[in-house]
């Protein structure tokens, strides 16, 4: 599985981004993309180590232009991996196996079922209009915040709320936008619970939501917490549906700190344990004096981000 490189959901709709123009300037794009990585793995992974960055800016420019911005997004982000330390040789090698398995898919839709290629089209740049996604189906359920994290992507301010369902046990993620200085989205409280309809954006793994109808005040919940094992086989089952997925939500109880072959872990009292990204544990061992806590997080496929703590006292403590 690759390094999470590409922030798909962070993309503007450009212009002429309707109609059978755009789609023709798109495939021209998906095809000069295959070439392209046929060219890279042709020519070897070590020279990429040697490469200036704009080997990738130059491909990148040219999807821009074929007004493919996600993927052009991810090739760009491609330039960091050969200066990344250790084993980037292979986590190169994961990133363009995806990136061709999303051309093929790209060239393959017609023959796919309706949720994959919506998930394709999110994927290569194509975006859905809010009132499209209002339209749809809508699920009602009491929806607790477990997390808040901001984000710096393209000169703006990104932020993802994490949300999961206290009926239904669904996650969902709520993201909001702005630039430098502007305040951001405040209407969701961590630690918090509100009953109402969301509406999600289309795709094999429908996660992205928009807050349709609110029908309560938020008041205070407890957070519900999973065991490790619950975390990852709802993470495969996900990953199943779309294996260009990037994150995954995280929210586990009675898990502790841990360190396992020179490296810190979350462990669970099962024995299952997972390795953590940040280099900086001590706000989170301040919080948990080496006890049990509840925890969100996002899970990558480079490890697991607290973002966080709940104390019986202290309640919940952010940890980024």
């Amino acid at each position: 599985m690759s390094v999470p490189l590409a922030r798909f959901e962070y993309v503007s709709e450009p212009r002429d981004s309707k109609g059978p123009v755009r789609e023709r300037r798109v495939d021209d794009g998906v095809e000069e993309l295959a070439r392209w990585l046929r060219d890279q793995v042709a020519q070897g992974l070590a020279a990429a180590e040697r490469a200036p960055v704009s080997v990738w800016d130059e491909a990148s420019r040219r999807l821009v232009n074929a007004q493919a911005p996600a993927l052009a997004g991810q090739v760009r982000s491609l330039a960091a991996v050969p200066r990344s330390g250790e084993r980037w040789p292979a986590r190169l090698l994961e990133e363009y196996g995806l990136l061709h398995l999303l051309v093929r898919a790209h060239q393959r839709r017609s023959a796919l079922p309706e949720p994959l290629r919506a998930t394709i089209r999110s994927r290569v740049g194509f975006t859905v209009a809010k009132d499209e996604v209002l339209a749809r189906a809508r699920i009602r359920d009491r929806w607790y915040v477990a997390a808040v994290h901001d984000e710096p992507q393209d000169g703006l301010t990104a932020r993802r709320v994490w949300l999961r369902g206290l009926g239904t046990g669904r996650p969902a993620l709520v993201l909001s936008f702005a630039a430098a200085g502007r305040p951001l989205d405040g209407s969701f409280t961590v630690g918090t619970a509100f009953d109402a309809d969301l509406a999600f954006y289309p795709g094999a793994q429908p996660l992205r939501a928009l807050v349709a109808e609110r029908h309560a005040a938020p008041e205070p919940a407890e957070p519900p917490g999973t065991s490790i094992a619950e975390l990852l086989d709802s993470y495969a089952t996900a990953l199943s549906r779309d294996p260009w997925l990037d994150r995954w939500p995280a929210l586990l109880a009675g898990v502790r700190l841990a360190r396992a072959e020179g490296s810190l872990h979350l462990t669970d009292s099962s024995g299952a344990a997972l390795p953590l990204t940040t280099a900086d544990p001590w706000r989170l061992l301040a919080v948990s004096g080496g006890a049990p806590v509840t925890i969100a997080a996002e899970w990558t496929p480079t490890g697991l981000t607290p973002l966080t703590a709940w104390h019986p006292v202290e309640g919940h403590v952010p940890l980024r």
